[in-house]
């Protein structure tokens, strides 16, 4: 699927309100480990200010976070991001990034209602950090492709490594992303999009 470019998503579908010509919306779930950088991904392709439920995080909650590898991170997500992006004339994603942590997850059954699929974030230094993650994605049914963000610092290991490190069956699309970076972001997403159409299509 062919996207449109990044400058003319961002005049054309930028404002409050959808093109005219959009007949289809789609619920895409971004979800992953905590402090794997879903706000900083919804923020990034969001044509419109996104939704975030961010708060100061305290030192009350350093027993129940693991900041292990992540001491810099100040804030956490407590319910949701929200974004929206324009891929086609007539198609819109509506982002709904889900918190990490494992005390959030109860979220996740509200936040999976409707969606068509998910596309999990992870992050090569904390791989094991992931399973708990795709084991819920999984319970909910939802097809999904794995984006890896690259970290500054993060270990690189080829894909075919990273495949068997998650047990991903091997029709689960496997992406490479900079949750900074709008185009790599978008190729992420574009990959689950085709996921979820040939998916579609195969499907009785």
């Amino acid at each position: 699927m062919d996207s449109a470019p990044a400058s003319d998503t961002r005049v054309a579908g930028g404002g409050p309100y959808l093109r005219e010509t959009v007949r289809t919306a789609v619920k895409i779930l971004i979800v992953g480990h905590f402090a794997v950088g879903k706000t900083t991904y919804v923020g990034t392709l969001s044509e419109i200010r996104p939704l975030r439920t961010e708060e100061r995080m305290t030192q009350a909650g350093a027993s129940v976070d693991d900041l292990a590898g992540v001491r810099d991170k100040t804030t956490t997500t407590v319910a949701m991001d929200f974004g929206r992006l324009t891929l086609s004339d007539d198609l819109v994603l509506y982002l709904f990034g889900a918190p990490g942590q494992q005390r959030f997850t109860r979220l996740w059954n509200d936040l999976a209602r409707g969606a068509l699929g998910a596309l999990i974030l992870v992050d090569t230094a904390r791989l094991q950090e992931s399973f708990a993650v795709m084991d819920i994605v999984e319970k909910q049914g939802l097809p999904y492709a794995v984006a890896v963000n690259r970290f500054d610092g993060s270990p690189e290991f080829p894909d075919a490594e990273v495949r068997e490190a998650l047990d991903l069956a091997p029709s689960t699309p496997l992406v490479t992303c900079d949750a900074r970076d709008r185009a790599s972001s978008t190729h992420a997403l574009i990959a689950l999009v085709d996921h979820l159409l040939t998916a579609g299509q195969e499907a009785p």
